[in-house]
């Protein structure tokens, strides 16, 4: 899965490449789908990858969140952020709903290495240590991968 993001590290790499999490999905969208994730091709509802979260009567789905990739077998979710990783703190978003999503074991949380002045990848990187160093939030998933970019 990091041959996909290593692939094309020129093309999205930041701070030089200042592009949105769609443009960076539109670069690695085709070796996830070589590797049979689903992948979201837009912003229409049609376009997103809805993940259960919530079963009602007769396995209906009652509530979903959206992943920006799914792998085939459900397990692993991939987020792509871009300047709202740190800003808005949206990588804590992302790690709340996936935590939530049914069958979902691994994030793949993929942020800025740079974001304006700050180090986005690092802040998110330091976040992530001390929560599991600190063993006070217990995250029911098996692991977070973080990717900068």
């Amino acid at each position: 899965m990091m041959l996909c993001f290593e692939r094309v590290e020129k093309q999205i790499a930041s701070p030089s490449q200042l592009l949105s999490s769609n443009q960076v999905m539109a670069q690695v969208r085709p070796g996830l789908e070589e590797l049979g994730f689903r992948v979201e091709t837009g912003k229409q509802a049609n376009e997103k990858i809805k993940v259960p979260v919530l079963f009602g009567l007769n396995n209906h789905i009652d509530k979903y969140f959206d992943a920006d990739a799914v792998s085939a077998d459900s397990r692993i979710a991939i987020e792509i952020e871009a300047g709202r990783a740190v800003d808005n703190y949206h990588f804590l978003k992302d790690i709340f709903q996936a935590s939530m999503m049914a069958r979902i074991e691994i994030l793949v949380l993929a942020v800025r290495n740079q974001y304006r002045r700050g180090k986005d990848f690092q802040k998110v990187y330091t976040f992530l240590e001390t929560t599991f160093i600190s063993s006070k939030i217990q995250l029911p998933l098996k692991g977070i991968l973080l990717v900068g970019y």
